[in-house]
């Protein structure tokens, strides 16, 4: 096919790099345009087929990253805050979309992502899943239907090597349960609680971590009042989920014009 989506993996020498290089060679509307790794990585000059298990393809991994951006369709990256702020001005210099799954972003690093969105198609998600977007969704509305008197609490656990804590996609729902409110979640979330802390106070937002395993993921929503509680959760147990999904954003951006994306735009569940 000609017509087919070329697309770059940034760490693609990473497990999340591996299923993604799987992923892209299971699809028929996209292939493989090019894969780097850091300088100085041991997989750099591997061939990205034979390092994910599909078989070779020819595809070699660089550590010239900037140069495999001129060369692709869209980036999807899964790396490091600082990283995906680099990786979002070469894809506007270089006029391709950027897809990120990177969570922990601090301002400065969404506002790269934000400049280039002025250029090229941005699509940036806490996470990739179309089941964890779906429940995004569902919590602003539950949010928007209880009052107050309805306590939210967000618990969320992860394998034991995860870096960031809370998780951005605890973070997101977090976010989606504030709109839902039409309050501000800076100021009404309590990220951990520790000590005597005293009551609970009425319209905060709280957050629960756990680590352990080899846990992929799962978060869940609690909405608890006098004599009723509602939860919603979502397990991950492949994190295929996600490449599929950042694989489906890649395909999207195409004939897109710039802008800052959600997955919510990708799944059309605005």
């Amino acid at each position: 096919m000609t017509d087919q989506l070329k697309i770059g993996i940034v760490g693609a020498g990473g497990r999340m790099g591996r299923m993604l290089v799987q992923v892209v060679a299971e699809s028929e509307s996209c292939v493989l345009g090019g894969a780097s790794e850091v300088p100085g990585s041991t997989l750099v000059g591997s061939d990205a087929g034979t390092l994910s298990g599909v078989g070779e393809n020819g595809v070699i991994i660089t550590d010239d990253t900037a140069a495999m951006f001129g060369k692709v369709d869209a980036v999807i990256d899964f790396t490091v805050p600082a990283a995906t702020a680099t990786h979002a001005a070469l894809a506007a210099e270089n006029g391709c979309a950027l897809i990120a799954g990177t969570t922990g972003l601090e301002n400065s690093h969404r506002a790269a992502l934000e400049n280039a969105a002025k250029t090229v198609p941005v699509v940036w998600a806490s996470n990739m899943s179309s089941g964890v977007n779906l429940m995004f969704a569902i919590t602003e509305r539950v949010a928007r239907a209880l009052d107050p008197d309805f306590d939210i609490e967000i618990v969320e656990m992860h394998h034991k090597h995860k870096v960031d804590a809370p998780s951005g996609t605890a973070l997101s729902l977090g976010e989606a349960a504030a709109r839902g409110r039409g309050v501000d979640f800076d100021s009404e979330k309590v990220l951990s609680r520790e000590g005597i802390t005293g009551a609970r106070e009425r319209g905060t937002i709280g957050f629960a971590t756990l680590r352990g395993g080899d846990v992929v993921g799962e978060h869940s929503v609690i909405f608890a009042s006098a004599g009723e509680r509602i939860e919603l959760t979502h397990r991950a147990t492949d994190r295929g989920i996600f490449a599929r999904g950042a694989v489906r954003a890649a395909r999207w951006t195409a004939g897109r014009a710039p802008g800052f994306y959600a997955m919510a735009d990708v799944l059309g569940l605005d």
